[in-house]
C-alpha cells in the first residue's frame, strides 16, 4: 500500500517548514540557546503544521533526529479528542512524576487540547502551575478561545498562520516533480486556491489528482474533480448581472445545481474570479461581500439568486446617481423630441437622478383652470395619483407579520421584542442577543412562508443578534464610544 503524499512529504525539520517563518526563527534561536519553555501552545487554521512542528520541536529539545513516524518513549502524544476525562489528565500528572528514560526532557504533545472538559483543565492547571523540573508541554488546538484563560496565562502562545496561495504553488510544484506527476502550473494554482490555505489539504488533492489521467494533468480535469462550475456559467452570471436579467440570473443558478455544483460552491468560484477583476472593476466590491453571506444562509440557492439580482439593480441606481448633473440640460434632453405645444413646459423631478428621461408635465393658466370648458381635454392632463392600495416599497406589515405568527414558533415572544429595518428587499430582524438570534433562527423557514402569505414574495429574511441601530447618526457616533447599547424612548407623562 503506498503512502500518502502528505504523510510522505512532512517536514523532518524546523528549516523544512513553509510558511511559518515567524515562528519558527523564535523557536530555532531558544533551542539553540537553550532557553526551553516548560509549556507551549500552538494554534491555527487546520493543516498550517501544528502538529509536525510539535514533534520537530519534541524531538529538538531532546536532540534527537526525528524520523518521520518514529516513536520515542520519552516523546508522547495524546489526543485530546479521545482522552479528556479528569481521570486521563489525573493519569496524565502521576505519570510526569516519573524522570525520563533516556532524554533529557519527558514532553507530552496534547493535540486539540480545547476538547478537554472543565475538570481536565483544572487537573492540568496545577501542573502547569508547578510542573516538574523535566517535563515540557506542547498543547495544539484550532480553537484557542475555548481554552481557559488561566491555562493560557501559563504557556508560550504561537499563532500559526493560513498558507499563502503561492507558498502552497511552489510546495505542490516541488512534490509533483519529485513524483513525476505531469500537472500544468494552472492546475496546481487552483488546486493551491481550494486548499483553504493548508498544506496537508493541497497535498491530499494533489495526491486525488494523480489519478485522474496518464497524460497530463490539466485546469479543466481539476475542476472536473473539485465538482466546480465551468467559467463560461461564472462569466454568463455576470453578465446576466450588469444586464438585470433576472430569469437569466434564475436559469443559470438552476443549470450549475442540476449539474452537481451547489450554490455556495458556486458563490466561492465567484468569489475567486471578482477579486482577480476587482481593480479594473471596483463596483464590484459590494458583490463580494453579499457573495460571502450565500454559504452560511439556511438557502443558498435563493440567497445567491437574492444577492445577483438585488446587487444589480442597486449598481443600475448607482451608476445613474454619479452621472454629473451638467450632463442632462433641457436643450440637450429635447434635442431628439419635437417642438411641444405652448402649453407645455419640460422640467426634471428633484426626486430622480439626472439621468433620468425627462417628462412633460402640463402648465395650465389661470384662465383654464377649472373654467375654460371649451378647450382641448388633452391639453390639461390630470396629475397621475398613486393607487391607495398600493403599499410603499419601505413599509412592511410587521404587526400583521407577528399576529399571524402568534402559536406558530416557539421564539413568538423573542419575535415581538425583536425591531427591524425593511428596505424594500431585505426584511432585517434585530434579535438583542444571540440566544434569540439562535432560536428565531429554527423558524426562518416559517417566517419566510409567513412574509410571503402576506404579498412578500421575493423578501430575504436575515436575522441579526444585535440591536437595531440608532437612526440618529450623532447617537450612533455616542452608542460606539459607550462601547455599544440600544436606543429607548421614554413617554412623558
Amino acid at each position: 500500500m503506498s503512502q500518502a503524499l502528505y504523510r510522505k512529504y512532512r517536514s523532518k525539520s524546523l528549516d523544512e517548514i513553509v510558511g511559518q517563518p515567524h515562528i519558527t526563527t523564535i523557536l530555532k534561536r531558544a533551542i539553540a540557546r537553550s532557553v526551553i519553555a516548560h509549556a507551549y501552545l500552538l494554534t491555527g487554521p487546520r493543516g498550517v503544521g501544528k502538529t509536525s512542528i510539535a514533534r520537530i520541536l519534541a524531538h529538538e529539545i531532546n536532540h534527537i533526529p526525528y524520523i518521520g513516524e518514529s516513536t520515542h518513549l520519552d516523546i508522547i502524544e495524546i489526543d485530546a479528542a479521545s482522552n479528556n476525562s479528569v481521570e486521563d489528565i489525573r493519569d496524565l500528572r502521576k505519570k510526569a512524576q516519573i524522570a525520563p528514560v533516556s532524554a533529557a526532557k519527558k514532553i507530552y504533545i496534547i493535540d486539540e487540547v480545547h476538547m478537554l472538559s472543565k475538570s481536565a483543565f483544572n487537573a492540568l492547571l496545577k501542573t502547569l502551575e508547578e510542573p516538574p523540573e523535566h517535563v515540557v508541554f506542547i498543547l495544539a488546538t484550532t480553537d484557542a478561545d475555548k481554552l481557559p484563560a488561566t491555562i493560557l496565562s501559563r504557556v508560550q502562545r504561537f499563532n500559526f498562520r493560513s498558507i499563502s496561495v503561492g507558498d502552497i504553488v511552489h510546495h505542490l510544484t516541488t512534490i509533483a516533480k519529485s513524483e513525476q506527476i505531469d500537472i500544468t502550473p494552472e492546475a496546481l494554482t487552483l488546486i493551491a486556491q481550494h486548499g483553504d490555505g493548508s498544506f496537508r489539504d493541497s497535498i491530499s488533492l494533489l495526491d486525488q489528482a494523480r489519478s485522474l489521467s496518464d497524460q497530463t494533468i490539466d485546469y479543466d480535469m481539476v475542476a472536473g474533480m473539485l465538482g466546480l462550475a465551468d467559467e463560461a456559467i461564472l462569466s454568463k452570471l455576470l453578465e446576466a448581472r450588469q444586464t438585470k436579467d433576472v430569469a437569466k440570473i434564475a436559469r443559470l443558478i438552476d443549470q450549475a445545481e442540476q449539474s452537481g455544483v451547489p450554490a455556495d460552491i458556486l458563490a466561492d468560484q465567484l468569489i475567486q474570479m471578482i477579486r482577480q477583476q476587482v481593480v479594473s472593476s471596483p463596483t464590484l466590491v459590494p458583490l463580494l461581500d453579499e457573495l460571502l453571506e450565500v454559504r452560511h444562509a439556511t438557502w443558498p440557492q435563493v440567497k445567491l439568486l437574492t444577492v445577483l439580482s438585488r446587487q444589480a439593480s442597486t449598481e443600475s441606481s448607482e451608476q445613474s446617481n454619479a452621472l454629473p448633473q451638467e450632463d442632462v440640460s433641457p436643450t440637450t434632453a429635447t434635442s431628439h423630441v419635437e417642438s411641444p405645444p405652448a402649453e407645455y413646459h419640460y422640467h426634471t423631478s428633484s426626486d430622480l437622478d439626472q439621468s433620468t428621461e425627462i417628462e412633460k408635465i402640463p402648465t395650465p393658466t389661470p384662465n383654464t383652470q377649472n373654467t375654460n370648458t371649451g378647450s382641448n381635454p388633452s391639453s390639461i392632463l390630470p396629475p397621475k395619483e398613486e393607487s391607495p392600495h398600493t403599499p410603499p416599497i419601505h413599509e412592511f406589515p410587521w404587526q400583521k407579520f407577528t399576529d399571524a405568527l402568534n402559536g406558530k414558533i416557539g421564539a413568538y415572544t423573542m419575535l415581538v421584542r425583536a425591531d427591524y429595518i425593511f428596505d424594500g428587499a431585505t426584511l432585517q430582524i434585530f434579535a438583542g442577543r444571540k440566544f434569540a438570534k439562535t432560536q428565531l433562527d429554527k423558524s426562518l423557514p416559517i417566517l419566510t412562508q409567513t412574509a410571503q402569505s402576506l404579498g412578500f414574495n421575493d423578501i430575504d429574511i436575515t436575522i441579526l443578534p444585535s440591536a437595531k441601530p440608532p437612526q440618529d447618526s450623532q447617537k450612533a457616533a455616542i452608542l460606539a464610544m459607550m462601547g455599544g447599547g440600544e436606543e429607548i424612548t421614554i413617554d412623558a407623562e
